[in-house]
């Protein structure tokens, strides 16, 4: 399960967005409130939803607890930041370098994650995590819930310095 490397161009984003932990997990509560509104967020830029989550810059991931609170972001691409509906907020979402993963499977399957995390992160020779957000792009191919169902994992990363 190799990912393809890529660099991201910064991407506008409106949508709605929940404090959460992954004991305390809301992201169904989230997308919920945000799906029967998103298409009143005129500006969209294609038809991809965007599930992006945002770490404090002290989220360890290597000593996690999944009781650690990060933000949840339910949201699309627009082309600008004009008329955003009420209770939709904007963000900005920082161009960088990223190891785009395909998941295939349900949304309840981390075996991806799982995999990014303990095995492709740490035996990396050559990137390590950068401190932006993460997201997944629930595109064309995503079915909720479906053992069918295909997004792609966004995960920042950064090259190694050497030592």
């Amino acid at each position: 399960m190799s990912p393809q490397i890529k660099i991201l161009p910064e991407k506008k984003l409106v949508g709605k967005r929940i404090s959460m932990s992954m004991m305390n997990n809301k992201t169904p509560e989230l997308w919920r409130s945000f799906m029967p509104r998103r298409k009143e967020i005129n500006q969209r830029i294609g038809t991809d939803l965007f599930s992006m989550q945002v770490y404090d810059d002290l989220f360890d991931f290597k000593d996690f607890d999944p009781n650690t609170v990060f933000e949840k972001w339910a949201a699309v691409e627009v082309s600008d930041f004009e008329n955003i509906p009420n209770e939709m907020e904007t963000f900005v979402l920082m161009g960088g370098l990223y190891a785009v993963f395909v998941h295939k499977g349900s949304n309840t399957d981390f075996s991806t994650f799982q995999y990014i995390f303990t095995e492709w992160l740490p035996n990396n020779t050559d990137y390590i995590l950068d401190n932006r957000p993460h997201f997944e792009v629930l595109g064309a191919k995503y079915i909720n819930g479906s053992p069918d169902s295909e997004e792609d994992i966004w995960i920042p990363i950064q090259t190694k310095r050497p030592s």
